[in-house]
């Protein structure tokens, strides 16, 4: 039988999942399993280079975790687990820090972003963190990880220390290569087309997330963002705002553009509006039901992150050991 090659991901709960990630990523990852021997950690110690509240954490935690499998990642086939429960990501996390160069470190685009953003907390986990993402992939010799631009610069990184601490030690880890996955539909925030939606922006008034009510959800199409012209057409560089809708529309849906244009040809944004909201509703309705019976069985939950924890502590100890042993450390004493 053919060893499946290995995938791995991990996720910040430090928000809510948006319609964005879930139309743009989330909708794929499920079929990856049949391929792929899959990984998915809910991020918490990267969470933490922000303040956090303890108690929101928490629930967003789990609250993503329900999330993830209402979406379709079936636990018997990937293996999901919490980043703070394997306590071989720290460890490893602390010794990459020693192989990852400062003037590499300061270079992260990611970190000067962050920097400006929140300029009264420049700490120092907030610039170490690529060094904790590196050993987040490597302690699972993984041979693809999934990007987008905006983690390509955190594999490169990654795979310069693993070339780095190889030279030096000889074979320790596998240098993984970036997988750039099919590419889900790039949704936009409803107030401001200009921006995706972030589910890290909580104030986003155009955000929809995969939890909101039905009503919550008219009410943001409703107030979403078009122009003057009123003519449903799909022109991404002049018309934003309506091209974001039809491309919302097309992904839940399954129409095409011209299709679309066709439906809506001599009636107004108000009709077109209601559509989309009306099919977005529809689409996330079993998202949601499903996530809230979830997150009502709280020892199915547990026994999920048991289990993941469980059998991840045991693929990323075996390269902890072989990292220890080939730094000098002195093995523990039985």
């Amino acid at each position: 039988m053919e060893t499946k090659k290995v995938m791995l991901s991990g996720i910040k709960p430090s928000g809510s999942l948006t319609l964005g990630s879930y139309l743009g990523a989330i909708r794929n990852w499920k079929d990856r399993a049949k391929e792929f021997d899959c990984y998915y950690f809910l991020a918490d110690l990267h969470a933490i280079t922000v303040r956090q509240n303890p108690a929101d954490l928490r629930r967003c935690t789990m609250e993503q975790l329900a999330q993830y499998i209402a979406c379709g990642l079936d636990p018997e086939k990937n293996t999901l687990f919490i980043q703070s429960h394997v306590h071989q990501h720290a460890e490893l996390g602390w010794v990459l820090n020693c192989y990852a160069m400062f003037g590499e470190l300061s270079r992260m685009t990611q970190f000067k972003d962050k920097s400006a953003k929140n300029a009264d907390n420049i700490n120092g986990g907030l610039f170490t963190y690529p060094a904790l993402m590196a050993a987040d992939i490597l302690l699972y010799q993984p041979d693809l990880v999934p990007v987008g631009d905006d983690q390509r610069q955190h594999v490169e990184l990654t795979r310069d220390i693993a070339i780095r601490f190889n030279h030096l030690y000889g074979d320790t880890f596998k240098v993984p290569e970036p997988y750039i996955p099919k590419v889900g539909a790039r949704i936009r925030s409803l107030a401001n087309p200009e921006a995706k939606m972030s589910k890290s922006e909580n104030d986003d008034p155009g955000r929809v997330t995969l939890m909101d009510s039905p009503d919550t959800i008219m009410r943001l199409f409703k107030r979403a963002v078009t122009d003057c012209d009123a003519c449903v057409r799909y022109d991404p560089e002049n018309k934003k705002g309506v091209s974001n809708l039809m491309t919302i529309y097309a992904a839940c849906s399954g129409k095409s553009f011209p299709e679309i244009e066709a439906e809506f040809e001599g009636r107004g944004y108000g009709d077109f509006k209601l559509a989309v909201g009306e099919a977005v509703v529809e689409l996330l309705r079993p998202i949601r039901e499903e996530a809230s019976r979830l997150l009502m069985d709280r020892s199915y939950l547990e026994t999920v992150c048991k289990n993941g924890a469980e059998k991840a502590e045991y693929i990323a100890n075996k390269t902890l050991r072989k990292v220890y042993k080939k730094v000098g450390f002195v093995a523990k004493f039985n």
